[in-house]
């Protein structure tokens, strides 16, 4: 993997090392390390069928891995117990790129309901803290509507403050603008970084959106062919001259030079590249 001022030296929460995962013949994952430093923010970039929701669902424990290991807070997961993984998923949320919103329960059930799944606190507290991550999100006066009542922003708000409301120490975002125009997919980015400097958790993004992931990250890495090809900091990853790095940065010049030579009549792919 190509590293380019990465967190060598610093506080890793979270450690990935030689991760592999194959579906039959399908390989995805064949040795993906990543580091990721305590309270940042790292975006994992690919083009679309490259594994990074498989390598995301790593991580959180929704899919097991064949081989590597995966140091949560300086302890590895794979020698975790029961009751140690269930520690694990109390301090780690997941969002899910559909939202994953319960359509016939209101926003504050919503957000009550990881509370009321993984805890063991008395009701009353559990209607509080759930308000609390409601009104941090601007989205008390909602939570009485059901997810079919807002709008696709408020969606992504109300499916953030159900991610929050356990206080976790770390955050997987799979695809969090999937389907989005780009003024709401900006907005959703700004919303993560917000709420990721308020609230002080680490977070790791997985999407294909780049300019904006550049502008939202502390660290990107880049997943091609089951391994991460690079990671470093954003501008280590515009500056860099690796072939793969450089073929997915550049990828919206390339569109523009192949609708160019498109206009001219000149052949520029076939079927077969799809």
């Amino acid at each position: 993997m190509s590293t380019a001022d990465t967190a060598t030296g610093t506080d890793l929460f979270l450690d990935v090392r030689g991760l592999h995962k194959r579906f039959g013949e399908n390989v995805v994952l064949a040795g993906v390390d990543l580091a990721v430093p305590r309270g940042s923010v790292v975006t994992v970039l690919g083009k679309s069928g490259t594994g990074k929701s498989v390598f995301l669902k790593c991580l959180a424990g929704i899919v097991r891995p064949d081989a590597g290991d995966i140091c949560f807070d300086g302890h590895s997961l794979n020698a975790q117990d029961a009751e140690s993984r269930v520690e694990f998923r109390r301090r780690c949320s997941y969002l899910f790129q559909s939202n994953a919103l319960l359509d016939s329960l209101t926003a504050l059930q919503n957000v009550a309901l990881p509370l009321e799944q993984t805890t063991q606190i008395p009701n009353r507290e559990i209607r509080e803290r759930s308000l609390e991550a409601l009104r941090q999100l601007d989205l008390e006066k909602h939570k009485d509507r059901f997810p079919a009542q807002l709008s696709g922003g408020m969606q992504k708000r109300l499916a953030l403050a159900r991610a929050i409301v356990t206080r976790p120490e770390l955050v997987l975002f799979d695809e969090p603008t999937a389907g989005l125009d780009p003024i709401r997919r900006n907005r959703v980015f700004e919303m993560i970084v917000k709420y990721q400097r308020q609230f002080g958790f680490t977070a790791v993004l997985v999407t294909h959106d780049l300019p904006e992931a550049l502008v939202a990250s502390d660290q990107v890495a880049l997943l091609d062919s089951g391994r991460m090809q690079f990671q470093g900091t954003p501008e280590a990853f515009s500056r860099s001259a690796d072939p793969t790095v450089c073929a997915f940065r550049d990828s919206a010049a390339s569109l523009r030079d192949s609708i160019a030579a498109l206009r001219r009549g000149e052949t520029v792919m076939s079927g077969e590249d799809l």
